[in-house]
């Protein structure tokens, strides 16, 4: 999507740990206008498989979710990394490690959002380590609900997530790759 990639060339900027900082558009402040773009393309992407959910992990997931929703005409369910006292205790939950904050989670959403009658398409804003993504596979394999497949805005291809969802035979569209990138350079697959 030469949008995005434009979109990280102009503002995106590589911090030591090769992590890629988009906060100005992506994660932390939100350009509305490319958010409809990317939610556009998923719904592009996936438009002949009939969605009937789409899961998210919580943060930075949920405002790009939301939006392909909207072409979908479909709720978002996200994914908890932190309980919290107003959900009940039935819950699917998994562990997922964050490639950005060193930290791991278990992640939950209630029994009662996902079940075996539903379609479910999985966003996230980015993909490193593939962690996130597996742990949402392991929360709609428990649900029995059916795998559409999973969209990420961006695809850090050096870190080989993306080749381990594929290899789980998860359809997997990533809206800009990124093959390396250092402080002066970002180049893309």
């Amino acid at each position: 999507m030469q949008l995005l990639k434009d979109k990280i060339l102009s503002e995106g900027k590589v911090m030591p740990g090769n992590i890629l900082n988009v906060s100005s558009f992506l994660n932390q402040q939100v350009d509305i206008d490319l958010y409809n773009e990317i939610g556009r393309e998923f719904f592009r992407l996936f438009l002949s498989t009939p969605i009937t959910k789409i899961l998210t992990i919580e943060a930075s997931g949920i405002g790009i979710a939301c939006i392909t929703a909207q072409y979908f005409k479909v709720p978002v369910v996200f994914a908890r990394k932190f309980m919290a006292k107003n959900v009940e205790n039935d819950l699917f939950c998994a562990s997922v490690k964050s490639y950005t904050h060193g930290l791991d989670y278990t992640v939950t959403v209630p029994k009662q959002f996902l079940n075996e009658k539903d379609t479910v398409l999985l966003i996230d804003d980015f993909l490193a380590n593939g962690c996130a993504l597996e742990g949402l596979v392991k929360l709609v394999e428990m649900s029995g609900a059916k795998l559409a497949g999973a969209g990420a805005v961006i695809e850090k291809g050096f870190q080989h997530g993306g080749k381990r969802i594929r290899e789980q035979n998860v359809r997997l569209e990533s809206l800009a790759i990124i093959e390396s990138m250092d402080e002066n350079k970002i180049v893309f697959k």
